[in-house]
């Protein structure tokens, strides 16, 4: 892992540049819901998969006033209609107010509407998941890019991304070499690695030079690992300052007792 300023220094060269939303930062509208009376509870997998995602991009842009990232709320994206809306698991909307935290997102209010999108797969939406959302946030909402993931390992590994091209038409992004697919609205790549312990298939970013991007927990293991390596490197550099004071000293009384064997020839 590179030192923290490394990273900082790419962070500032990789970020997106975008224009700021049009509208203003808006928490809620009278008569359009923000909870959903038929909640389709979430599994262990999407949740350890959505929370890990949302916390790294949130942590991603922490510094970025005008990137909102959300997660698992309404956007309503059609003034006067509450049925156009979607819930997607994590999006991002360059442009937006970080704060205040919305309860649901209006794009007319705003002045902007979801430049990235991220869906995780489960049974009860898969085929809206690859099929009408495709349509749904690329062509009607006017979405930039569009990511689905499945998490669950134990399922088969699908990871597939689109995009809308400036003439409007929906192209499906190529994945890599290594599998991934690269945002370029977000300038990230995005790449999936198996969690043996939980059995989640973990989607997560990196930087466009492969630099990944770190958890919270990887975060507090990285400092410390570097608080430990710092303390062993002070008991050695003691250790090493103890020994060399021990070697000047002894060198210091032997010099003395040479002068002194030789101050007692000298008075024979």
């Amino acid at each position: 892992m590179k030192p923290v300023n490394d990273f900082g220094r790419k962070q500032h060269k990789y970020m997106p540049t975008f224009a700021k939303a049009t509208g203003k930062p808006t928490v809620y509208i009278p008569n359009y819901p923000d909870e959903d009376e038929e909640h389709i509870p979430t599994t262990g997998f999407h949740g350890e998969q959505i929370n890990i995602l949302y916390e790294q991009l949130s942590s991603y842009f922490a510094t970025q006033p005008y990137i909102y990232v959300g997660i698992d709320n309404f956007i309503y994206y059609r003034e006067g209609d509450v049925t156009k809306s979607v819930a997607p698991d994590i999006y991002v909307v360059l442009g937006a107010a970080k704060f205040p935290l919305r309860r649901s997102f209006y794009t007319w209010a705003e002045g902007a509407t979801p430049t990235v999108v991220f869906e995780f797969l489960s049974d009860s939406t898969a085929d809206e998941d690859r099929e009408e959302k495709v349509h749904i946030y690329l062509r009607d909402m006017g979405v930039q890019e569009y990511f689905l993931h499945q998490p669950e390992m134990e399922k088969p590994a699908e990871f597939r991304g689109w995009r809308r091209e400036s003439s409007g038409t929906i192209v499906e992004i190529r994945p890599d070499t290594r599998g991934a697919l690269f945002s370029e609205s977000l300038n990230l790549s995005f790449r999936w690695t198996d969690q043996h312990h939980n059995h989640v298939r973990l989607l997560r970013p990196y930087l466009p030079d492969g630099t990944p991007i770190t958890t919270a927990i990887e975060e507090r293991n990285l400092h410390a690992e570097s608080k430990k390596r710092v303390e062993t490197e002070q008991v050695l550099r003691a250790e090493a300052e103890a020994r060399a004071a021990e070697e000047t000293h002894r060198r210091q009384a032997l010099e003395r007792e040479l002068e002194q064997l030789r101050r007692q020839l000298e008075n024979r």
